[in-house]
């Protein structure tokens, strides 16, 4: 199975913050693992969790729920790190995301992917790909424009926290 099938559809990762559910392009993700030690780091911002080792390298988890404006998660046993990748300058480096639930991979047809609205919804619309149309299109989920809700200043702080070197980053050459 190909992670994009076409040009005209996407797969993408949906997941669940606060009851909503969200969703990034399958490629940006590299990894679902289930949340075990996470070591908080005294000084780091307020929605980085901490960090975590994912095979011998340190990798910082954020709280969605909080860098979306929203209360902390609340860990459960569905509770899981989404591993991601994410744009810094022209490198990728890697991140996890706190997610209380994952939900499943969809499809969507370019018809399928709307501008998100300029009011209701719980993020700032910056953060936003589009609102994906799910099903028979009564139920709607918010594509993350995953680069744009991480700044590239604020993951430089994150992957401070797991000092030079330690955070896998792949050159984009």
């Amino acid at each position: 199975m190909s992670t994009q099938t076409s040009a005209v559809s996407t797969q993408y990762l949906s997941f669940i913050i606060a009851g909503d559910e969200y969703a990034l392009g399958i490629l940006q993700v590299k990894e679902i693992i289930e949340y075990d030690t996470v070591t908080r780091i005294p000084g780091a911002p307020v929605w980085v969790r901490g960090v975590f080792n994912l095979r011998g390298s340190v990798v910082p988890v954020v709280d969605l729920a909080v860098k979306l404006g929203m209360s902390p998660s609340t860990l459960t046993r569905w509770s899981c790190i989404v591993v991601v990748e994410v744009k810094l300058g022209g490198d990728r480096l890697v991140l996890g995301l706190l997610s209380d639930a994952i939900g499943q991979v969809m499809e969507l047809e370019r018809g399928d992917v709307v501008p998100p609205p300029a009011f209701g919804t719980p993020v700032n619309v910056d953060y936003l790909l589009g609102v994906g149309r799910v099903g028979t299109g009564k139920k709607f989920v918010l594509l993350l424009d995953i680069d744009k809700v991480l700044s590239s200043q604020e993951v430089l702080s994150a992957s401070v926290l797991a000092g030079p070197g330690d955070i896998p980053v792949e050159s984009k050459a």
